[in-house]
């Protein structure tokens, strides 16, 4: 499957028929999906239809949108036009296809990609794997027992097994990166309010929306698309007047301060994985000129709080009646936790919420002293495809947060974040590294990136796919 960029160069210059990567994804959908669940929906008919538009437009020499003509899938928390949403819930399966599109999906849209399915999510994504009553169990192609991560697990494993060149993807808490590291893709998680969107989690402002790659270049590309205001989102961001594409090429990054962490003073990690994510996070600082300091770096865990302040998203997402007439439809995993969170008091949230805050001093300060932080990506590779999340962490027991608990920080403090491979493991499946950078600052994130492609070989897809 050809990247992004590729794909945009072959149609672009007519090496290649939209209709024929269009027909490709097909293929590959058909030949791969019934063992991977990765696309949940499909809509062949209308991508044939919209590949010949780009097709005979091209023909006529018309100018052609920057994605024109590239296929891709929408996760399925995300609204296309002409396609459902489930969110992964009985609540909302089999409802009538959406007449509007998410802004970022509409961007996309605009800018000429064609939207061929939707992609597979835990219910409202939950959880770091990617299971549902609703929609089933979806797999890795890098091991088809394990996980390809969660919530945007449909995106990474579609990708990652060249179903498509891309598929959106949102972070709440992890959502994008983690799955990525789980599957040896590149994602992003902006700064909040770099991409606009109709935000689910408007109370705790933790959720970005953005894709899953397999290069860096396509990721920088897609967000030059995406980002930029949208006055339906009060709190977007304004223009960074930054070309992405550029910036990952010509940034210069030399001297920037950076860190690495493999457990943020609490997390149980595997030995292995964070040897690989200090390999990585030092070759990558050494080709790009960093320097090396070593801050204090002591949290206690972050992940309590942050499950508590996603809980009362729901709330705010959701009919009332819903939740309170038909909580026996729900992911027996996923009910509990409406449960709990509808007995929430005003005084339990400030709590909350005051723990953050705490939590966001200590980053303010952390960041006084460096510009960059090197982590892994998670604390294990992938788990069983059917979850629960582990309660079992190298051998301690422990919460099922402690699998994946390095990503939620960037979420609680709104800073960008990207996970890159890092390498292999001996179990076979990939390895994944954090970059964490300062508040705003997406293309210093997007250009370490880029830096850590050029200095780690790592293959654009799973083996054998």
């Amino acid at each position: 499957m050809p990247s992004v960029t590729e794909a945009v160069q072959a149609i672009h210059s007519g090496e290649r028929s939209s209709r024929e990567l269009v027909e490709q994804c097909l293929a590959a959908i058909e030949a791969h999906n019934p063992q991977l669940n990765a696309f949940v929906h499909l809509d062949a008919p209308r991508a044939r239809s919209r590949a010949d538009a780009v097709d005979a437009a091209r023909a006529k020499g018309a100018i052609l949108g920057p994605l024109a003509g590239v296929p891709f899938g929408v996760k399925d928390l995300e609204d296309c036009e002409g396609m459902p949403t489930t969110k992964g819930s009985n609540w909302f399966k089999g409802q009538p296809a959406k007449t509007t599109s998410d802004i970022h999906v509409e961007r996309l849209l605009a800018a000429g990609a064609i939207p061929i399915g939707k992609t597979a999510t835990p219910e409202f994504g939950t959880w770091g794997y990617t299971a549902s009553p609703a929609l089933g169990v979806t797999r890795s192609p890098w091991n088809l027992e394990r996980t390809p991560g969660g919530s945007s697990g449909g995106s990474t494993s579609a990708v990652s097994a060249g179903l498509v060149p891309f598929c959106t993807a949102s972070d709440g808490g992890g959502s994008i990166r983690t799955p990525a590291g789980f599957t040896g893709l590149v994602g992003l998680k902006t700064t909040y309010g770099r991409i606009p969107g109709f935000n689910e989690t408007r109370l705790s402002q933790n959720a970005v929306v953005g894709s899953v790659t397999t290069t860096v270049a396509d990721t920088s590309l897609l967000l030059d698309i995406m980002a930029g205001p949208d006055r339906r989102d009060r709190v977007c961001l304004p223009g960074s007047g930054i070309n992405y594409s550029n910036a990952i090429e010509t940034l210069d990054v030399r001297g920037l301060r950076c860190a690495f962490t493999s457990d943020f003073g609490f997390a149980i990690v595997d030995p292995e994985v964070a040897a690989k994510a200090r390999d990585a996070a030092q070759a990558i600082a050494a080709a790009a000129g960093l320097t090396w300091v070593h801050p204090v770096i002591e949290f206690d865990d972050w992940v309590p709080t942050y499950g508590r302040i996603e809980a009362v998203d729901m709330f705010i997402n959701n009919d009332r009646s819903l939740w309170e007439q038909r909580l026996d439809e729900l992911d027996p995993r996923v009910a509990p936790g409406w449960a709990s969170a509808s007995r929430t008091t005003l005084p339990r949230f400030a709590a909350v919420y005051n723990k953050r805050f705490a939590i966001e001093q200590l980053v303010a300060a952390l960041f006084d002293e460096i510009d960059v932080l090197f982590s892994p990506m998670a604390s294990i590779t992938a788990f069983n495809a059917e979850g629960p999340m582990p309660t079992v962490v190298c051998g301690k027991e422990t919460h099922g947060g402690m699998a994946v608990p390095h990503a939620m920080l960037a979420n609680l403090t709104n800073l960008p974040a990207i996970s890159v491979p890092a390498g292999v493991h001996s179990d076979g499946l990939p390895v994944g590294l954090q970059i964490i950078g300062d508040r705003y600052r997406d293309e210093v994130c997007l250009r370490l990136a880029r830096i850590a492609e050029q200095t780690i070989a790592w293959p654009r897809h799973a083996p054998g796919y």
